[in-house]
């Protein structure tokens, strides 16, 4: 996948960020992995403290997806660590964006995937299997929905409505 700079996609769809269709993600989040950029069409996921569902996402093929995680922006807990983070890469996940924490940071640093988390926690979640999977979800100040486009790089994460052109 050609790479797409979100500042230039920016500029170049001023109509799309007038209506909505475009939307920009709040900067909160931190950036972690080899990637530091990636996009692909998202996979929802809403949780809270518990990443049973992170793991049986991630061990589905990715083909170029992101998982877009609501962990309710806790930071009591990690949602992802370093086996997850390897598992994505070895799965063909292009990205994860936790509204939550992760920890492993130097492990999930070594992996090629993108990620964005509001910081690191060392303690891991709940194993307790509850949430939802393919649900509209609200994070940074932007409803995103399953199935959307998202773009990430140094300058911030966009979400689209349809996959940008060039």
């Amino acid at each position: 996948m050609a790479y797409l700079a979100t500042a230039e996609a920016c500029d170049a769809n001023a109509a799309l960020l007038a209506s909505g269709d475009l939307r920009c993600l709040q900067p909160i989040f931190q950036i972690y992995g080899q990637r530091q950029a990636f996009s692909g069409p998202i996979v929802t996921l809403k949780v809270f403290e518990d990443n049973v569902l992170v793991r049986e996402l991630l061990e589905s093929k990715g083909d170029g997806r992101v998982l877009v995680i609501d962990g309710g922006g806790s930071m009591r807990c990690a949602l992802v660590g370093g086996n997850l983070g390897q598992l994505a890469q070895n799965m063909g996940w292009a990205g994860i964006v936790v509204n939550g924490c992760i920890r492993d940071v130097d492990e999930i640093n070594g992996c090629d995937i993108g990620v964005r988390a509001l910081a690191s926690h060392p303690q891991k979640s709940n194993k307790k299997g509850f949430g939802e999977k393919h649900v509209s979800i609200y994070v940074a100040g932007t409803l995103i929905r399953d199935g959307e486009w998202l773009y990430a790089d140094s300058d911030g994460i966009l979400v689209s409505k349809t996959e940008l052109s060039i």
